[in-house]
């Protein structure tokens, strides 16, 4: 389901406490500090209200339990799943439906070290070796059928 401006915090809560259990592992003290900074940018908030950033989330007994992101028309910028809820098939759900939405006929993601076995099994495909930028380590990856 589309996200509405009161799910921003609940979203925005999901996706720090997900990377602090499963992600924040691999990354040093700054990317921990710069990811931390992306979700709190009022800025990136502000986007969100006003239509340019997109965001799709699950809910399961009214608790956001998923959320993604979209930016620049086909780049997933965020994707959590809520740990109870993992491996059931809400991740694969949202990129399938952020897919529809964008539109764009293909989508890329920077895959964090985590997330990179998920985004195999659901067809991205690696574009580049793993970067480290800012502090935040990630594997370039497209999505495209065909």
């Amino acid at each position: 389901m589309t996200a509405a401006g009161c799910d921003w915090d609940d979203a925005m809560a999901l996706a720090w406490r997900t990377f602090l259990r499963f992600e924040a592992a691999d990354y040093e003290e700054e990317g921990i500090r710069n990811f931390l900074d992306f979700i709190t940018d009022p800025r990136l908030e502000r986007m969100f209200l006003l239509g340019e950033y997109k965001m799709l989330i699950a809910k399961a007994e009214g608790k956001i339990i998923g959320m993604i992101t979209l930016r620049n028309v086909y780049h997933i910028s965020l994707l959590f799943v809520d740990a109870e809820y993992q491996k059931m098939g809400i991740g694969k759900a949202l990129v399938h439906a952020l897919y529809q939405t964008a539109g764009a006929g293909k989508l890329t993601v920077f895959a964090s070290p985590y997330g990179i076995p998920f985004y195999h099994r659901i067809g991205f495909k690696d574009t580049g070796r793993e970067e480290i930028r800012d502090g935040i380590r990630y594997t370039p990856m497209i999505f495209e059928e065909g």
